[in-house]
């Protein structure tokens, strides 16, 4: 048992150098964003001297970042239920129902996954003014649910392909539509898949920067990252105030992973429930 253990210890260790690497800046960063210009230069990682909200309200409401808050609240809920419901529906289908050329329509749904926004965001800005959607909320929603749904289809098959089959005989054998089926049978067992599809496309939602910076030029429909990005340029030799900025935009991701981190992790190492 002791030789177990004094292997283990180069690995901790190793692990906590790293954590260490990570959490330093953003130690600073969280420290920095209660400081004024003055206690800044006393050192990044010193305490402040009072825990003033002061940068935070002037990020919020002269920065505003309340409307860049509801913008990307709004995108990413949208984009999250629409997404994770289609996936699901997707992935039901082509991970268990019988399908008349499944093995060429799986990889064309793919392709909104596999090609980058980058390939994409100059048609994509001309189609979207064409139809008049340029400058809405629909310029930020319609893309993301198109990629969502192209990584989701992929996470929920290889769920649904895995899934226990003797479930769905017996359900059948009870009388339950493939409908009830799903919503019945299968969706308490997908629920770490789903939960880890819902905090990675929530996650890639909330931080998109390059679509929201090309197809919105109205500064009242801009997400927290572009408007952060403004932020910046604007008050770029205010720290403290950036620091606020970073915050507000960085928290509620860490929120929705901490709410969901055990529901995350099983969906991530195991997934499905193999039979």
């Amino acid at each position: 048992m002791n030789s177990r253990k004094t292997k283990l210890v180069p690995r901790y260790a190793l692990l906590v150098f790293f954590s260490l690497i990570v959490l330093l800046p953003i130690s600073g960063l969280f420290l920095g964003a209660f400081k004024t210009d003055t206690q800044l230069i006393q050192g990044p990682f010193s305490l402040p001297q009072s825990w003033n909200l002061e940068n935070f309200r002037q990020a919020w409401f002269t920065g505003r970042f309340n409307i860049f808050f509801k913008n990307s609240v709004i995108v990413s809920i949208a984009v999250v239920i629409t997404s994770v419901f289609l996936s699901v529906l997707t992935g039901y289908a082509f991970g268990l129902l019988p399908m008349p050329g499944k093995k060429w329509l799986f990889p064309l749904v793919l392709l909104g996954y596999m090609v980058p926004f980058e390939a994409v965001i100059i048609p994509l800005y001309h189609f979207l003014d064409l139809l008049g959607l340029r400058d809405s909320y629909w310029a930020l929603i319609l893309p993301q649910i198109g990629l969502s749904v192209s990584f989701g289809t992929l996470w929920m098959t290889s769920f649904f392909e895995n899934a226990p089959r003797d479930l769905v005989d017996a359900a059948a054998m009870d009388g339950c539509s493939r409908w009830q089926s799903l919503w019945r049978v299968l969706w308490p067992l997908a629920k770490p898949s789903i939960t880890t599809l819902v905090v990675l496309i929530f996650m890639w939602t909330w931080n998109e920067f390059l679509l929201a910076l090309v197809l919105i030029q109205d500064e009242t429909l801009r997400t927290l990252p572009v408007g952060l990005a403004f932020f910046q340029g604007k008050y770029s030799a205010n720290i403290p105030l950036l620091a606020a900025g970073a915050l507000i935009v960085a928290v509620p991701t860490v929120i929705v992973y901490i709410l969901f981190q055990r529901f995350f992790i099983r969906g991530m190492l195991g997934g499905a429930v193999k039979g």
